[in-house]
């Protein structure tokens, strides 16, 4: 029997949760209410045991490489403000909390022409 789904105690309509039992050689699978101790038992459910799998990864695995073209695509939020370096009048703007949690977070902004970061504190 798989369980799939959810099923609830006739009783007092708690969630039934999924027990193993073992008579002899064969696991079977019973419900029971945890609240109230009900028990719903399936004839003929066999659990097969599970074997675990370990895996193993490479530290290659967890890099991710951005190749150039990746790098200049520009997801970032824009605003309408004037670079203090260029004059350009948009910017890509994200926030960070630079101090405590109590402050107020940082707002840095970056050209879209020259590049130049530079940021607001509010």
């Amino acid at each position: 029997m798989d369980v799939d789904f959810m099923e609830f105690c006739p009783k007092c309509g708690s969630r039934l949760e999924p027990k193993k039992s073992k008579t002899g050689k064969e696991s079977s699978l019973t419900l029971v209410c945890l609240k109230c101790g009900y028990k719903k038992s399936e004839p003929g459910t066999v659990v097969e045991p599970k074997v675990a799998k370990f895996i193993q990864h490479s530290p290659q695995q967890f890099v991710a490489v951005i190749g150039k073209e990746e790098q200049k695509l520009n997801t970032l939020p824009t605003v309408r403000v004037e670079c203090p370096k260029c004059g350009n009048n948009v910017a890509y703007v994200w926030q960070v909390q630079t101090r405590g949690a109590d402050e107020s977070s940082t707002q840095f902004l970056r050209c879209t022409k020259c590049n130049y970061t530079y940021r607001e504190y509010s």
